[in-house]
């Protein structure tokens, strides 16, 4: 059965109010801006913070204490005990529970097994590389049975080469937890890997979820879609045209009516000095308003009717010479925009 959670919590001027269904084996990555409600979901979840009724398999957690709520947590900076070995660290939470010092240990022994640090057991914090403190908080979370796992941030703390290896490393060991699993995270790579199912949360509710597939090709807020790299517009369809509601017009492909968004990635906007002679495509003037090198391309900022982000390779860069102010063309293939209708918060 799933874990059923609503979540209000009121605090000052912000209030989180959102429902959650996690499945046994899913994972569920909550991604949002920062001040969206994050953190205060996980540490509600948790118990940490009042105001989160949660079912598991029928069964209420509300009013248990935090010590009796089989809920496993790997925070951001991993909260290793730095006296302590890596042995002593997976076995502490056991401890905490009541089991017994050699037990405790025999058990967290498997774990640094499990997760490849059985030769690190009697080493301290300190001596553990970013990727190994973060496995050994991993095993403190799961040598507890949890029946739910909560990850803050969990590779946040990893240089980019650790992060691709651990994530791997992650994504593995949740593939073979059977219980409930909720992450929070900033990177959409980490998200799209590790999650079964995506929860984006903005001023403290639910706008959009779903698989990271579905969310990534029909983003439904701004924030969505700078997460999954694509120009999105809202406007009115009609036939094959859409009249954009901050100015402009586009041409799709498959013709629509009423309310849509418009998508479409970077990378799919041509620019030209000069207006192309007898095209079919979208043309609009555009300027200049800002450039950067984004992963492998270089990223353009426009402003025009829309504003739009172009990506355009650096022998292209070269041949127009960008500056900020200078005036160029933009053209879009209608192939290329992607029309979908609006919908209510919430939606895929």
């Amino acid at each position: 059965m799933s874990l059923r959670a609503e979540l209000r919590v009121v605090r000052d001027r912000f209030r989180l109010d959102v429902d959650l269904d996690v499945a046994p084996g899913e994972v569920v990555a909550l991604l949002g801006p920062n001040g969206a409600g994050k953190t205060t979901a996980l540490r509600a979840l948790a118990g940490l913070t009042p105001g989160g009724r949660v079912r598991v398999d029928g069964a209420a957690w509300d009013g248990l204490p935090v010590r009796r709520r089989p809920v496993g947590v790997v925070f951001q900076d991993y909260l290793l005990f730095p006296t302590m070995s890596a042995l002593e660290n997976v076995a502490f939470g056991l401890r905490a529970r009541g089991v017994r010092r050699a037990a405790a240990r025999a058990e967290a022994a498997r774990w640094l097994e499990r997760v490849g640090l059985a030769a690190h057991a009697e080493s301290r914090p300190r001596a553990l590389s970013g990727g190994q403190a973060q496995r050994v908080a991993l095993a403190r979370a799961l040598a507890t049975g949890p029946r739910l796992l909560l990850l803050d941030e969990p590779l946040a703390a990893l240089d980019a080469g650790t992060r691709v290896h651990v994530r791997a490393e992650l994504s593995r060991h949740l593939g073979e937890f059977t219980g409930h699993t909720v992450l929070v995270t900033h990177d959409p790579l980490d998200a799209m890997v590790l999650a079964d199912r995506l929860v984006i949360l903005e001023r403290g509710r639910v706008v959009q979820e779903g698989t990271p597939a579905e969310v990534a090709r029909t983003p439904r807020t701004d924030y969505v879609a700078h997460l999954v790299g694509l120009n999105l517009y809202r406007g009115v369809a009609e036939g094959g045209t859409v009249r954009l509601d901050g100015g402009g017009v586009l041409t799709v492909a498959e013709p629509a009516d009423g309310p849509v968004h418009v998508a479409f990635p970077p990378a799919a906007v041509s620019l030209f000095p000069q207006a192309p002679a007898g095209s079919p495509r979208n043309t609009w003037p555009v300027t200049v308003a800002g450039v950067e090198q984004h992963a492998h391309t270089t990223r353009v900022r426009l402003d025009g009717a829309p504003p739009v982000l172009a990506d355009i390779t650096t022998a292209t860069l070269a041949d127009l010479r960008l500056r900020p102010g200078d005036a160029l063309w933009a053209v879009l293939k209608a192939t290329e925009v992607r029309t979908y209708p609006i919908t209510g918060a919430g939606g895929g």
